[in-house]
């Protein structure tokens, strides 16, 4: 890209001298160059100099203060590979061998009935809540029929198509060296997102997870799944009460949140006196369809990326020794 070039997500490619871009969205090569990933071609910004501000605020402040927020299916996870989609931690299970073919099947129903209001920009958060629920509670009731072992969740990881984001080693390593605490915050299956984290070599004292555990009987046998419910409408306060985690960190008062839901965006509600916040959102599914609202919601958006470079390349820049 020629220096001092912006892209402008709603229009074409500028020159950092043209001003009559007041609806464009922009991503300005020269406002950071000490994050050089932001010129990727996946990255959208709509306020890139309020964008920079927050970046430099955070660096300021320094790693002591930070801590990061992220969602897992589909943020610290792979959307698709070659063409494919990735499975969620949901998936994970509703597609192994544990389950029956007629569960596999009505699992599979459930997901094409609910999948798409999930992501449905034309329906209001309010709408889609009770609807969340339903799907969440009936496809936990057919797990439990399962019966799941719990001793069987490590080997369904392993054998499962699940893929972390490419750079994944790079984050969750530089939070530990660090010491900056990575919470994460999941409508998916809490035991098996441990497991793909385990099993990937980087669940670090550093890392917290507040998700949907399941509650196994003295046999190691799946009998439900604990409370509170946790879809992905509903990351906020209201699940987190009687948890003690952000009152512990808080002197970590900037954060980076990671999301790829519009539910992503209340994760750091609960965190008292925030100072300085960057959102950035992975927009993996009818990109054309939802960019508006994303560029609206969150400071950076990634489309259709694959990688976690411009997390990494930021974080590099903040908790780069100056």
């Amino acid at each position: 890209m020629v220096s001092g070039a912006l892209r402008c997500g709603r229009g074409t490619r500028r020159s950092c001298g043209v001003r009559s871009c007041a609806v464009c969205v922009c991503v300005c090569v020269c406002v950071c160059p000490q994050v050089p990933e932001l010129q990727k071609t996946t990255v959208r910004i709509q306020q890139p100099e309020r964008v920079m501000g927050v970046i430099s605020a955070i660096k300021e402040q320094g790693s002591s203060k930070l801590q990061v927020i992220s969602d897992f299916d589909m943020t610290l996870s792979r959307f698709g590979c070659n063409g494919r989609r990735c499975p969620t931690s949901h998936n994970i299970l509703d597609n192994s061998r544990v389950i029956s073919e007629d569960g596999k099947k009505k699992l599979k129903d459930l997901l094409q009935h609910y999948y798409p209001i999930e992501i449905d920009p034309n329906r209001s958060l309010e709408e889609k809540r009770p609807l969340m629920v339903e799907w969440w509670t009936r496809a936990h009731e057919l797990l439990t029929q399962q019966k799941i072992q719990k001793g069987d969740i490590a080997q369904i990881v392993r054998e499962s198509d699940v893929m972390l984001r490419d750079g994944f080693n790079e984050l969750f390593d530089q939070l530990h060296k660090y010491n900056v605490p990575m919470f994460i915050f999941s409508a998916g299956v809490g035991d098996v997102l441990e497991e793909i984290i385990r099993q990937a070599n980087v669940f670090y004292p550093n890392v917290n997870v507040v998700s949907n555990y399941m509650d196994f009987d003295d046999s190691g046998v799946l009998k439900c799944f604990k409370s509170p419910l946790i879809h992905t409408y509903n990351k906020n306060n209201s699940v987190l009460q009687g948890t003690a985690y952000f009152q512990q960190l808080s002197t970590r008062t900037s954060i980076i949140l990671l999301g790829d839901s519009m539910g992503d965006l209340t994760m750091a509600d609960g965190v008292p006196s925030v100072e300085n916040i960057l959102k950035i959102g992975f927009l993996n599914d009818k990109v054309e369809e939802r960019r508006g609202k994303y560029l609206d919601a969150y400071d950076i958006v990634l489309e259709s990326d694959e990688t976690l470079d411009v997390v990494n390349g930021i974080l590099r820049y903040i908790l780069m020794e100056t």
